[in-house]
């Protein structure tokens, strides 16, 4: 079974080997905490985390 990564750069979490969100390959299977952002917008978490793109989000990498 694979298992999800978040990026080092953007948080972004993803199975495969690239983050959709950045396109880096600095990944690691070391996070905590999850948030999912719909409407990066006009969302407050989304303003506060400086999150642009809608996707689910570590909130701590390591």
């Amino acid at each position: 079974m694979a298992r999800e990564v978040a990026c080092r750069k953007c948080k972004f979490i993803t199975m495969s080997k690239i983050c959709g969100n950045c396109k880096s390959s600095d990944l690691t299977p070391d996070w905590r905490g999850i948030v999912l952002i719909i409407d990066p917008q006009n969302s407050k978490i989304a303003n506060t985390l400086t999150i642009t793109k809608k996707g689910k989000y570590a909130l701590k990498v390591t």
